[in-house]
């Protein structure tokens, strides 16, 4: 769910955005205190220095000078942690889908603009100061697929972890079907944009010899616009 919050002064140039991710992935919000905002920043940081494997709440609790208990109180291990990161981060994607192709009528132009979002690394959005969103897509590139590939995804499914995620690929399946209404894999096409170009960038950065051209500016973005336009029989 994106929950937008505006206060609009003299100049309206004052936007507070909140990203609302679903209660059953914490024990406690994190957005609900300081330590809770430390605990998601501090996260991302060590996750992303020595990856999922090796990150533990007892490193977390050191780095944030905090007893290692204090995080279980948020989070019920570091799975959930993982699931909330990669659902805050799909909340976060379709608020910039929306506010990106908000008021655009031409659907072609609205895909584009949302696939632009789907395949290039993020930018940091100064609107969330406790979130590197620049650090939080190289996890998701590289291990927010630990999230859900996993022997209780079907349960975790049915519960719900995943609701931000399938509600990006619904989201852009639907413009797809604006152009294309006979078209029958919206998802499985969207889907594939997404993780395929989240593994070409880890490719990319770890594994150059399974991708092509990656010193080339906006190559994976390049790609995958041009391989969707063609697969819809859209002209350039």
């Amino acid at each position: 769910m994106i929950v937008i919050l505006l206060y609009l002064h003299f100049n309206m140039k004052n936007i507070q955005i909140h990203i609302q991710v679903s209660p059953d992935l914490y024990l406690k919000n994190p957005d609900s205190s300081d330590l809770g905002r430390n605990i998601v920043s501090k996260s991302i940081e060590l996750i992303n220095e020595m990856g999922f494997e090796d990150f533990t709440f007892k490193k977390l609790g050191l780095a944030i000078s905090s007893p290692e208990s204090s995080v279980y109180r948020y989070f019920k291990n570091k799975h959930m942690l993982l699931v909330y990161l990669t659902s805050w981060y799909w909340a976060w994607t379709e608020y910039r889908i929306v506010f990106a192709t908000t008021n655009i009528e031409s659907p072609k132009e609205r895909l584009l603009k949302a696939i632009n979002i789907l395949t290039k690394p993020a930018l940091k959005d100064n609107s969330f100061t406790h979130i590197d969103e620049v650090l939080l897509s190289e996890i998701i590139f590289s291990e927010s697929i630990k999230a859900y590939h996993t022997k209780s995804v079907d349960e975790d499914n049915k519960k719900g972890y995943f609701k931000a995620y399938k509600r990006v690929v619904q989201r852009v399946s639907d413009i797809v079907l604006e152009i294309a209404s006979d078209f029958k894999n919206p998802h499985m096409l969207i889907s594939t944009v997404i993780e395929g170009s989240h593994q070409q960038n880890y490719f990319a950065k770890h594994l150059p010899s399974l991708t092509d051209n990656v010193k080339e500016q906006n190559a994976i973005s390049n790609f995958y616009t041009e391989l969707t336009l063609n697969f819809l029989k859209i002209n350039n």
